[in-house]
């Protein structure tokens, strides 16, 4: 999709590192050094945003949201939980980390506070006060490198920065002035870091470039289909492939993230390797998936569909394979169904987000929508529905449309098929395609009518 995009996260660690210091330095600026900060306190925040993504496994998010869900359904990991098993495992192992870290001044308090950083957000919503190496009074320290309240955090901010540059998409969005201006009031008994209310439209800028960078490359159709297919090589290869754990046990990929010794083998060059060099017939159908991706002979969008209500996609599956009538199988198409929001679901995560202002800059303030622009979205979530063909060629296509279409009739949706010579014609494209204006589907009578003009000029 993207030839100079980056999918490593050692420079983003580095960066999410970077901008905690940063902010934690402009937050000292605007309060005149009197937020009671220690030497100590900022260091942990940094190594908190340097260690918070060591836990991610093979191809990052595809490990730990396609890969294990399939494999160990009801087991609830996530890479947040091997992050901390993982800089536990480092300090153990390496005795000059252990004596860098003393020499800093960090206690065993601050080494617990790294670590609940790094092990995501808690509801501090509840009442009682959930982490137990800082004070309530402290609580904005939580709210810099992952923020549970609203999403405005280092690690977003430096991969909406990263990522737009490396894709080439432009983004408007300047964290620099949140952070020139942000300040610690207290809300609710605690301590929460609050925006300028004239910096509103920048929040909005973020939260929308983050919604353009799932749509155009999270959660492009092709990027989507290509994490599918290695999922796919992953989970059969699961059983056949062993990586050397503690003690010498040989452990299945998915049993290596309780394993950290083993868990440190498991990078993405490690896998293909091991499915590519492999001459054990229980990985062919493994290796054939990774071709097929090398020769860019991947599944076929067939279609797409915008959703009004949530749908599930086994039942999707079997509407599809019971109207086809034996013509086609679960194996023959992949249903996926795409969400996009602006981070918190239903939610607009601005309602979220407490602001000050010139006059009283004391006052924590909520700044609501429709102060803002009337051309604001009204709604922050929405789901689509897409169908591939796992098969190669136009008539496998062209039956997997046909009845992704009849699909969409049924439930009564608004949908786009691929257009391409072959495939069913009368639906609009995903790709544009050069064809006769008569043969575009437009269901308005007049339109229809100036159209048929057009063609006779």
């Amino acid at each position: 999709m993207y030839p100079g995009a980056s999918h490593n996260r050692f420079e983003h660690s580095i960066g999410v590192c970077h901008l905690a210091g940063q902010l934690l330095e402009s937050l000292q600026r605007r309060h005149n050094n009197t937020l009671d900060l220690t030497p100590q306190d900022i260091l942990c925040v940094k190594i908190a945003g340097l260690c918070h993504d060591l836990g991610h496994g093979p191809f990052s998010h595809l490990f730990d949201m396609l890969f294990i869900p399939q494999v160990l359904p009801h087991k609830g990991w996530k890479h947040e939980d091997a992050s901390v098993a993982m800089f536990q495992y480092m300090l153990e192992e390496n005795s000059d980390v252990r004596e860098a870290i003393k020499e800093a001044g960090l206690s065993e308090d601050d080494v617990m506070f790294i670590e609940e950083q790094i092990a995501g957000p808690k509801d501090t919503e509840q009442g009682d006060w959930p982490y137990k190496s800082r004070p309530r009074e402290m609580s904005y320290l939580y709210e810099i490198v992952a923020n549970r309240r609203n999403g405005i955090d280092v690690d977003k901010w430096d991969y909406l920065a990263r990522d737009s540059h490396f894709l080439g998409i432009p983004m408007s969005f300047d964290h620099k002035r949140i952070m020139t201006f942000a300040r610690v009031l207290e809300v609710d008994g605690k301590k929460t870091i609050c925006a300028r209310d004239k910096e509103v439209h920048e929040l909005y800028e973020m939260f929308s470039t983050r919604n353009s960078l799932h749509r155009k490359a999270y959660k492009h159709k092709t990027t989507r289909i290509v994490e599918r297919m290695i999922t796919e090589a992953f989970v059969e290869a699961n059983d056949h492939i062993r990586i050397q754990g503690t003690g010498g046990r040989l452990l299945k990929m998915s049993e290596a993230i309780d394993d950290m010794l083993a868990y440190t083998k498991l990078t993405d060059h490690f896998v293909i390797q091991q499915i590519r060099t492999s001459q054990d017939p229980q990985l062919a159908q493994s290796k054939r998936l990774l071709d097929r991706i090398d020769r860019r002979q991947l599944f076929k969008c067939v279609g797409q569909a915008l959703l009004d209500r949530s749908i599930d996609k086994e039942s999707v599956i079997k509407i599809i394979v019971e109207e086809s009538e034996g013509k086609l199988t679960a194996k023959d198409f992949v249903v996926d169904v795409v969400k996009f929001d602006y981070g918190m679901k239903e939610r607009n995560p601005v309602d979220c987000v407490w602001f000050y202002s010139k006059d009283n800059p004391t006052k924590p303030i909520k700044v609501h929508q429709n102060q803002v622009s009337h051309m604001l979205p009204m709604v922050f979530k929405e789901e689509q529905l897409r169908v591939y063909s796992t098969g190669t060629g136009r008539e496998a296509c062209s039956l997997a449309q046909s009845y992704f279409i009849r699909l969409c009739n049924m439930k009564k949706l608004a949908y786009e098929s691929q257009g391409d010579e072959g495939f069913a014609h009368g639906s609009s494209y995903l790709t544009p395609v050069r064809q006769p204006l008569a043969e575009t589907r437009i269901n308005d009578t007049t339109k229809k009518r100036k159209l048929s003009e057009i063609n006779q000029m």
